[in-house]
Order: C-alpha cells, then structure tokens, then sequence
C-alpha cells in the first residue's frame, strides 16, 4: 500500500485532505495541526514547499496534461482525470509507470461509466469521485452516494463533496467514503478552524 492510502485510511474516522492554496507552506503547517492526515496542492511546483512545513503525505490534484508530469511527480500521490486520458492509447503503460515510481495514482471519475472503464483498464486502488459538471438538479455530494456502491470492496474513497462540518463528513462515512478532498477557502486562522470543524479537532 502507498503512502498516500496509508495516511487516509488508517486512523480512526474520515480523513481530511485540504486543498492549499495560497501560502501553502504555512497552510501546510497549519492543517497538520488542525488533524489533516494528509494535503493536496494543485500545482507541481508547490510539492517542495509543503514539505518543508509539513510530514504529511502530499497529493498533487491537477497535474499538468503532460506525460511527464506523471513521471516524476515529486508528490506521493497524483490524480489522473479519467476523462482527460481515457483516449489516450498508453493510458495502462502510463499508470504503470506512476506505479513503479513509487507514487500513488488517484483516479479521477464523475460518472458510472467512467469508473467501470476505468477499473477494467487501470484497477486503481484509490478514486476520487468528482463533483465536476453536476447536472443543475444534482445536489452537492450526490454523485458520491451515486458511484459510491459501484465501487468495489477494498478500494479507497475520496469524495470532493462539499462539506462545511463534522455531521456532514461523519454521514459520508458512514456511507462509505474514506476521505474527503476538502477545499476550506481561507487563511492562517479561519483556515485551520475550518479544518478542525470538519476533523472534529477541540
């Protein structure tokens, strides 16, 4: 098992990923003590900066749509958009590649489709279920409890479902999700309380 996985499924309860953006070094420092069990950035050039605040895993969310992105991350864990590469003919050789680098790949899927094609070509250990593109009529955090029975036993969960408190988060996991990629919006104090609210931290 990856770093990554280790760090969102090991514990007690749904773990929290924080997307920085910003200072992430200092956002960095701040949702390690907040409970985070690991952090997301959405650019490459970030990864080196959270490190050098922060033990915590790091996850790399939107990589450039660039091979070598894939190659050499830098992160522990990067997500792969299914949509973006599901055309692409060395999508299987490319996942592969992420594997044998030691770094963990997160599958990116919105829809029953996309996760069907994606656990016959790429079997990945972790998805992460989109909220990207919902229907007008779809509620927040609906397309988790959609996909989420489609996923087979033994895989990871990450939903990117909204999610403001404590009860919020407790009710994805007891459905069935294991972390939440978690988009707090703030800074210094009102970020690590958002945080905290949500890890259930004093």
């Amino acid at each position: 098992m990856s770093r990554f996985a280790q760090a969102i499924s090991e514990g007690d309860g749904i773990s929290i990923v924080p997307l920085l953006e910003g200072d992430v070094a200092e956002l960095a420092e701040l949702a390690e003590a907040a409970g985070a069990e690991a952090v997301a950035v959405s650019r490459p050039q970030d990864v080196a900066a959270v490190r050098s605040r922060t033990g915590l895993a790091v996850l790399l969310t939107r990589p450039e749509l660039d091979v070598n992105d894939f190659r050499a991350p830098d992160a522990d864990a990067c997500v792969l958009v299914f949509e973006q590469w599901a055309g692409y003919d060395g999508l299987e050789r490319l996942y592969g590649l992420v594997l044998e680098s030691g770094v963990a790949c997160v599958v990116d899927v919105r829809d029953d489709e996309e996760l069907e094609q994606a656990l016959e070509l790429l079997d990945p250990e972790v998805f992460l279920l989109s909220e990207r593109d919902r229907d007008r009529d779809e509620a927040d955090g609906e397309r988790t409890l959609d996909l989420l029975p489609d996923v087979p036993a033994g895989k990871l969960v990450i939903s990117e479902a909204t999610v403001a408190s404590r009860e919020q988060a407790v009710a994805l996991e007891r459905a069935g999700v294991d972390a939440l990629l978690v988009r707090a919006g703030a800074s210094g104090d009102a970020f690590a309380g958002a945080v905290r609210a949500i890890a259930g931290e004093g």
